[in-house]
């Protein structure tokens, strides 16, 4: 008996025109935004696989309750649905909303990072560690060695390496590290997910030591996905008991609300811990808005709180959300296009190391194959290796990280699974003419956060 297919758990209701444009008009797009896909306009975009960070489409339920919008400056009802709602699904008992998920990590950072701390994490995210960092912190990665090969089948590349923890807590002393950040569904590493074990070791680790356990909880929905997939005595649960489960291991979490929550801007600072709360209520006073908006208007508080309650409502939602980057990921699989394997859960990410192994790392091939494939077929991605990973703040020289990738990130609930059929055929066709491809010189970057704003020319 075949298998039945999987379809949208939605039907349209509105549409946007999406226009489409020439080769050589992408070409000199992609020159004057200085070969940098940050740079470009939506306008001349065809299919936007730049981020799923508040691209998501918003449902019916949640446009409703934009239309409910309390707009007062304090105690607004959208306020109290929103702590609600964060009890409801991730736990916490309380919560400090913010304008989005770096602003709750700026808040969290200045409260508990001191000059000299070490911050331990499941690999680096670019704007947590540079939050780190402007603290007085020094980020240290205790990722799974697995993490950094693309080519490893490990199901859970996300995991700490209990190992590397333990020798950071001997090498620097406790007192030395405030928290583990643990990120769900790491982005870097190409969207690997954590396990429910290794979240109960290193809790059980941590709690011997005193050291707090952060979530970076942006992706958490899709993490309960492969853990109900993959990781034993988790088939029959659903998703909302494992997310649940997963936070329930932490002190606290840092998370976007544009992501797993299904909106376009937002974020908030969850914690069980009464103090941390009090002092982030001090902090996002003076960073962000008052206490109970957090640089929120209500109406945006409205459609997280029902956006996170919709994420987790059934498990039909995020089945779909990672069927639809499989779909794309075995098509380039299919095609022995290089990727990251396991596919992630927001998005597929071509190994642009083997798909461009004429060029240098420090020409940019990643950054490289993403103006590349604009050009080819209107398609927007994103860098995630050197570019990303920034200099060395005591050499100045490049940081090279091992993974040098192209994120294809799909948006929730905003494009069909035709759109995945044109990025597959256009990645395939480039494929098949890489060796045309030369690499970049950078002509501008700022000192932080380079990959945002920094510009290339080809060499």
């Amino acid at each position: 008996m075949s298998k039945r297919p999987i379809a949208e758990p939605y039907k349209i209701k509105m549409i946007q025109v999406l226009r489409q444009t020439t080769k050589e008009e992408r070409q000199r797009t992609i020159a004057t935004a200085g070969y940098n896909t940050f740079l470009l306009h939506s306008a001349d975009v065809y299919i936007d696989l730049l981020t799923d960070s508040g691209t998501s489409a918003m449902s019916d339920d949640q446009w409703a309750g934009m239309m409910l919008g309390d707009e007062a400056y304090a105690g607004s009802v959208n306020f109290d649905n929103l702590i609600a709602a964060v009890t409801e699904v991730y736990g916490y008992r309380y919560t400090v909303p913010t304008h989005q998920g770096r602003g709750a990590e700026h808040i969290l950072s200045q409260i508990l990072i001191k000059d000299g701390d070490y911050i331990p994490g499941n690999m680096y995210f670019t704007t947590t560690k540079l939050h780190q960092e402007l603290a007085g912190g020094t980020f240290v990665d205790v990722i799974i060695d697995e993490a950094h090969d693309p080519q490893s089948t490990h199901p859970f590349k996300g995991n700490v390496d209990l190992a590397k923890l333990q020798q950071l807590i001997d090498e620097v002393g406790p007192e030395k590290i405030p928290y583990i950040c643990i990120e769900t569904n790491v982005n870097m590493a190409g969207g690997q997910p954590v396990s429910l074990d290794n979240l109960r070791k290193v809790r059980d680790l941590c709690n011997q030591y005193g050291i707090k356990v952060i979530l970076d909880s942006t992706r958490t929905v899709e993490n309960a996905f492969f853990i109900q997939e993959r990781e034993a005595g988790n088939k029959n649960r659903s998703i909302k008991e494992i997310v649940r489960e997963i936070c329930s291991y932490t002190d606290g979490a840092t998370v976007s609300g544009k992501k797993d929550c299904l909106v376009n801007i937002g974020g908030f600072l969850a914690t069980d811990d009464e103090w941390l709360f009090e002092e982030a209520k001090k902090l996002v006073v003076i960073y962000e808005g008052l206490h109970t908006y957090g640089g929120l208007a209500g109406r945006d508080m409205e459609a997280m709180a029902r956006g996170m309650r919709e994420a987790v409502a059934t498990d039909d939602g995020v089945t779909w959300r990672i069927n639809q980057t499989r779909y794309l990921g075995e098509q380039l699989l299919a095609a022995d296009i290089p990727i990251v394997v396991p596919i992630g859960g927001h998005a597929v990410y071509l190994d642009a190391k083997r798909f461009l192994p004429h060029i240098p790392q420090d020409q940019f091939p990643a950054q490289t194959l993403a103006a590349a494939l604009y050009v080819e077929c209107g398609v927007r991605a994103m860098e995630r290796g050197i570019v990303s990973a920034g200099r060395n703040k005591e050499t100045g020289d490049h940081n090279y990280p091992q993974l040098e990738l192209v994120r294809l990130t799909i948006p929730r609930r905003v494009y069909t699974n035709s759109h995945m059929d044109v990025v597959a055929q256009g990645v395939i066709d480039l494929y098949a003419r890489r060796a045309e491809i030369s690499g970049l010189k950078m002509v501008y970057e700022p000192e932080d956060l380079r990959f945002f704003q920094a510009r290339f020319e080809p060499c």
